[in-house]
């Protein structure tokens, strides 16, 4: 707050997984203002385009990364910094619960990413639905890019639960079999991962974990390969609508891919036809997401956020609905089983991509009349 920040602002946060960055993020909450996570791994044309696009106030960044600000005046906070630890204690103003909270960048159809707005409000929704099946003295890994919100269930689902949260080095992450040492080492018992991913670990020695999947659509061989002894919930929910709205019963093998499950205690889900009517159970549909995790929409882009977050028919006036573009049935069980995208979207180990953005990245390249991507 020394340096100006504010609620309204956002600082954008550049480093490494670390117990300073989660620290850091708590920092930039508790002035009020949003964090912006920016993955250092990006290409310097994505992450200046999210600090032009964001305008932060500040950036918390790792010195080693500084050189990657070039060309940016922003004010720079090194994460290491020893005068941090000499700044006053002074208590700040709450935040609000309307106030951003974050902001993460997803693909954008027209190749222009764009920034989702996520307020306090909308992230208590996670700790107010967590499923009841999970440990009640909980440990998780935060293993996940912080540009990719899995980090931020990972996160607030531990602090705001009072549970353990084990930071999992890069090194790490890239070795199933390191990574399935320091799970074992650290006691973790909530795992989230993409289902591509825990594919590559393996389940021996872990029968006391407990796997939340999501990010990409759940195959039977995953299933088949964690379901027996443990507890696997498959989780479902866009950015839009703060990490989830959806969760599977606890999966059982033999059962085929893993349905999406039904609606959080937070959430309302809604399979509708072209007209925005309720389909019957069976029936293909659209699938709309209306509740509590519903974001404010997309920062700076009023018309695309006006065709995406619209009115919601079946709630209280001014409720609204985010309207996913995953195409979907209720099963008679209840849950929702997904087919696939109502778009071009795809998505590479749980990342959303936008075959638009591609497109046109490659479109505008000297000496290309015409491109297609598939």
């Amino acid at each position: 707050s020394s340096r100006g920040v504010r609620a309204g602002q956002c600082v954008a946060l550049m480093t490494e997984r670390s117990a300073r960055a989660v620290v850091a993020m708590l920092a930039v909450l508790k002035t009020g203002a949003a964090y912006l996570p920016i993955d250092p791994s990006h290409p310097d044309a994505r992450i200046g385009f999210m600090l032009t696009d964001a305008a932060p106030a500040a950036v918390v960044i790792t010195a080693g990364l500084q050189q990657r600000l070039a060309g940016h005046d922003l004010p720079i906070i090194d994460i290491d910094d020893p005068a941090v630890d000499a700044q006053s204690g002074t208590g700040l103003t709450a935040p609000a619960p309307d106030d951003i909270a974050y902001l993460i960048y997803t693909s954008g159809t027209t190749g222009t990413p764009k920034g989702v707005a996520i307020t306090h409000r909308n992230l208590l929704h996670v700790a107010e639905s967590t499923p009841s099946e999970l440990p009640a003295e909980q440990v998780w890994t935060q293993c996940h890019s912080y540009g990719f919100d899995f980090s931020v269930w990972e996160i607030w689902a531990a602090l705001l639960g009072g549970g353990r949260l084990v930071v999992v080095p890069e090194e790490v992450t890239s070795s199933p079999e390191d990574f399935h040492a320091l799970l074992v080492r650290e006691q973790v018992n909530v795992l989230t991962q993409t289902p591509s991913a825990v594919a590559a670990l393996s389940p021996e020695g872990l029968e006391s974990v407990a796997v939340l999947l999501g990010g990409e659509a759940c195959s039977a061989e995953v299933v088949d390969q964690w379901a027996p002894g443990r507890v696997v919930i498959n989780a479902y929910g866009p950015t839009e609508a703060t990490i989830y709205a959806s969760m599977s019963a606890p999966l059982t093998p033999g059962t085929g891919a893993a349905p999406i499950g039904a609606p959080v205690s937070t959430a309302a889900v809604f399979v509708l036809d072209e007209q925005l009517r309720p389909v019957p159970a069976g029936v293909v549909g659209e699938l709309y997401v209306a509740g509590r995790g519903v974001g404010m929409g997309y920062v700076g882009r009023t018309g695309l956020t006006a065709t995406r977050f619209i009115a919601c028919p079946f709630g209280d006036p001014g409720t609204t609905m985010y309207r996913t573009g995953d195409v979907v049935f209720w099963r008679p069980d209840g849950q929702l089983q997904y087919l696939g995208r109502a778009d071009e979207q795809v998505k590479i180990r749980g990342y959303r991509i936008e075959l638009g953005e591609i497109h046109a990245e490659l479109a505008a390249l000297a000496g290309v009349d015409q491109a297609a991507v598939i």
